[in-house]
């Protein structure tokens, strides 16, 4: 079976949407235009580089290309890493590196559903609530 040319995918945790595309190249990545080596706080650099560390040598021959909106820096880092991770899998088509993914962290494929609780009356937030007084 022939190799795609280009890989779409993409990855969500909690507002942060993150676009991947996959193509043949000579292995950069680059992460809103810039390349993943400049990424900073350095936490973030390392989430979005686990899939590719997993991967190992047949990156080299993959130029990736994230585009990210939404959401704080946290929250954008778990989004291109899902978003790689599913472009990686897609072009790869290997199901031992599903299976290790799968096993190491199973939001590197699944988005995270989770959503922040919307502020309710009665309290500061969601769950806070103003204390009560019987006497």
């Amino acid at each position: 079976m022939k190799a795609p040319q280009i890989v779409l995918t993409t990855g969500k945790r909690k507002t942060a949407v993150a676009r991947a595309t996959v193509r043949k190249g000579i292995g950069t990545v680059r992460v809103n235009d810039r390349p993943l080596e400049l990424v900073e706080p350095e936490l973030v650099r390392q989430k979005i580089q686990e899939p590719l560390l997993m991967v190992g040598d047949r990156t080299k021959t993959l130029d990736i290309t994230v585009s990210i909106r939404g959401g704080g820096i946290v929250g954008q880092a778990s989004a291109a890493r899902t978003a790689v991770a599913r472009g990686l899998l897609t072009w790869l088509k290997d199901d031992s590196l599903r299976d290790m993914f799968r096993h190491y962290d199973r939001s590197l494929i699944v988005n995270d559903p989770r959503r922040k609780l919307p502020k309710r009356p009665g309290g500061r937030g969601a769950r806070k609530r103003r204390q009560k007084s019987y006497r």
